[in-house]
């Protein structure tokens, strides 16, 4: 079978989310290995795929700098950050990045890259400042289907007019016929809340 060559952007790229990714991996295992989270309900940290991520956060950064009313930076929030790793990607691409972490073990972590004003702990039913940000970031951070439907639902209510959510392992459909909110790409979980 012949596979299609890449580029020398493309391979040098490949290079870098390789490397990592293998970081990634290294705390990914003892973030899981040391996790206080309820199982049965929270997941351990689990990483978005590096590429994906990448590709979600440059096209909801381009899409701000071309629609948004004010300037850059813009604010974005991961829910349940893990150890940083979406934090880290979208300062690079000029976000003013903000995330909060239930499980003590890689809350540390994200700590140590953004420090303890950007990397806070809290939990997703608690945190109270939702309406704060111009981006909001979440891969599925419940295990239990209604609980997530829920969650999900409490994110799109909360969330300003204007702001953009990236919904990664979304369970809800709702907001597919919601008036609120617009689709933005066809390949990449972004809407937009156009209206309260």
């Amino acid at each position: 079978m012949d596979f299609p060559e890449l580029t020398e952007e493309e391979e040098i790229r490949d290079i870098f989310f390789g490397i990592i990714n293998r970081f990634i991996g290294f705390y990914t295992r003892d973030s899981q290995k040391y996790s206080k989270n309820d199982t049965a309900n929270e997941y351990p940290f689990v990483p978005m795929d590096t590429r994906q991520l990448f590709d979600q956060l440059r096209f909801a950064a381009k899409y701000l700098q071309e629609n948004a009313p004010q300037k850059a930076p813009f604010t974005l929030l991961d829910i349940g950050c893990g150890i940083g790793n979406v934090m880290l990607f979208a300062e690079q691409m000029e976000f003013d990045v903000f995330g909060f972490e239930k499980d003590e073990y890689p809350l540390q972590i994200a700590r140590k890259l953004m420090g303890s004003d950007r990397a806070t702990r809290d939990d997703l039913w608690h945190y109270d400042d939702y309406a704060r940000f111009d981006v909001i970031y979440y891969f599925r951070p419940l295990a239990n289907g209604d609980d997530e439907r829920r969650f999900e639902r409490m994110i799109e209510d909360k969330m300003r007019p204007g702001a953009i959510l990236i919904a990664n392992r979304k369970m809800s459909e709702g907001i597919f016929s919601d008036p609120r909110f617009v689709k933005l790409s066809k390949e990449l979980p972004v809407w937009r809340k156009i209206t309260a």
